[in-house]
């Protein structure tokens, strides 16, 4: 991860700079103004004056043809999200240098929230996942580790520095889990990487398969039966002594950490993306871990449900019937319609044991949910007015969108099965997501806040964007921390 060294003193041996200027490139700062020795027959004043309308300019005008120098111009009204993209936007024109000067020709005070989350979207940017190369490629090679912030007031900065690293280190740990291969990240290697947050405080429970058979969770059970791989099921629990509410805010995700659909299997293209079904218990886990590093005063729950779902002769069959741990009968249709059956035994324990004020639940659950809105937002369907509101404004503070679909009885029976209680996909056709949502509501018993988020266009992304690079995004673990800093 990009470290931010904070420093009172140049650090002589390195040539390439960022200068925050403060508003339209206001350089007022003798010093800054005799260490910049320009080459262009223009003057720095007239350079500054001609790009006082853009975000940020590069000049490549000093003793080495590799040399940079970037002013960032700090003018006003930009967005959490613009701010952090701008962050990315200047960090990726740097590559050569192991080590990055900062220099800041304005108030420190001032521009907080700009330093914050300028240097949050620089972090973010510098992911990568190549610990399976043997070798690196020149065009992937990337020497930049220190960003040296040449500042006057050490702790202003040093304080930023740690909630910085709180939420990027959580991102980048869920990006992790969500890039590893499926050969390696099983659900039993799943479980031993959330036992490590309990060295930061987080109760951790895990019900193996002997355990899950005794509570009857058996829409659980159902979907690993086809695999070698046993399912789990963990929950996290963060109740710091000073916590601001009684009862916790919870979380759950869907790990399904590989999926070929089982008996109704899916088609041999891109099934090897299947290895990111469990993008919704990454981004709890990511969430619980950046709850805990930053002490947020919230009673928070997170709970995952660990499986992969395989073809085999003991897999479940599209005709069976099981009995979930609410009790409802559950006639499958598809196998492939498998998340689903893993949230609807969470949520109602999580229900059960906990009385929540609220549930969010995360999965990467239809396909219909990429047609319906390709890679720009997640879904959101919720019960209630003011959750589903606030998430969608945590999301877009933090550049992670939601967008809200109905609920509404004409979908629920949709759902309705004509020999169990409910089945698991609606066989007359049309609103795949919005019924999937209508099958997981059904497991909500004691009318609890609840919302469900289909963030299975957003999990992976094939191109590079501003504050992420090519593969996992991490998607959650900002949007649900900023949630829960901010929920009264």
């Amino acid at each position: 991860m990009l470290n931010l060294n904070i420093v009172t003193t140049v650090q002589k041996k390195i040539i390439d700079r960022i200068i925050f200027t403060g508003e339209n490139f206001n350089v007022t700062d003798d010093i800054l103004k005799k260490s910049i020795t320009l080459k262009n027959t223009k003057s720095l004043k007239n350079l500054l004056s001609e790009n006082k309308n853009e975000n940020f300019f590069c000049l490549n005008t000093f003793n080495s043809e590799n040399e940079k120098i970037i002013f960032v111009n700090f003018k006003g009204n930009r967005s959490t999200i613009e701010l952090q993209q701008l962050g990315g936007q200047v960090i990726s024109k740097f590559k050569n240098n192991s080590d990055i000067n900062i220099f800041f020709n304005s108030e420190e005070h001032k521009y907080e929230n700009m330093f914050y989350n300028f240097f949050l979207g620089a972090t973010l940017k510098k992911y990568s996942f190549l610990k399976y190369k043997t070798s690196i490629p020149e065009k992937k090679k990337d020497n930049l580790k220190n960003l040296n912030l040449i500042v006057k007031n050490k702790n202003f900065f040093l304080s930023l520095k740690k909630k910085i690293s709180s939420l990027a280190s959580s991102v980048f740990f869920t990006r992790d889990l969500v890039s590893e291969p499926p050969n390696i990240l099983n659900p039993e290697r799943f479980v031993r990487e959330i036992k490590k947050l309990s060295s930061l405080g987080i109760k951790i429970v895990v019900y193996d398969l002997n355990k899950l058979k005794r509570l009857g969770m058996n829409a659980i059970i159902g979907v690993s039966q086809g695999s070698k791989s046993l399912p789990f099921f963990v929950t996290m629990e963060w109740r710091p002594k000073n916590a601001t509410n009684k009862k916790p805010l919870s979380f759950i995700g869907k790990g399904v950490c590989f999926d070929t659909g089982g008996i109704s299997l899916k088609p041999a293209k891109f099934m090897e993306d299947m290895k990111y079904d469990m993008a919704g218990a990454g981004a709890v886990v990511g969430l619980m871990r950046s709850v805990a590093l930053s002490k947020i005063k919230k009673y928070v729950v997170g709970a995952v449900a660990l499986v992969e779902n395989m073809p085999s002769g003991s897999a479940q069959r599209p005709g069976d019937i099981v009995k979930s741990y609410s009790g409802k009968t559950i006639e499958i249709l598809n196998t492939d319609a498998e998340g689903r059956l893993l949230l609807a035994d969470a949520i109602h324990y999580v229900e059960k044991h906990y009385n929540p004020d609220l549930i969010v639940d995360l999965a990467t659950l239809t396909g219909a949910m990429v047609v319906s809105l390709g890679n720009e937002y997640a879904g959101i369907f919720s019960n209630n007015d003011n959750l589903a509101n606030k998430l969608i404004k945590s999301g877009e503070v933090e550049g992670e969108k939601l967008w809200r679909f109905p609920l509404h009885k004409n979908y629920d029976e949709l759902m309705n099965s004509e020999i169990a209680d409910v089945q698991n996909i609606n066989y007359s056709g049309g609103a795949g997501s919005i019924t999937a949502a209508q099958f997981l509501q059904r497991f909500i018993s004691k009318n609890t806040s609840w919302a469900h988020l289909d963030i299975a266009g957003m999990a992976w992304t094939k191109k590079d964007l501003d504050i992420i690079p090519k593969g996992a995004t991490g998607f959650g673990v900002k949007l649900l921390t900023n949630f829960v800093e901010n929920y009264i």
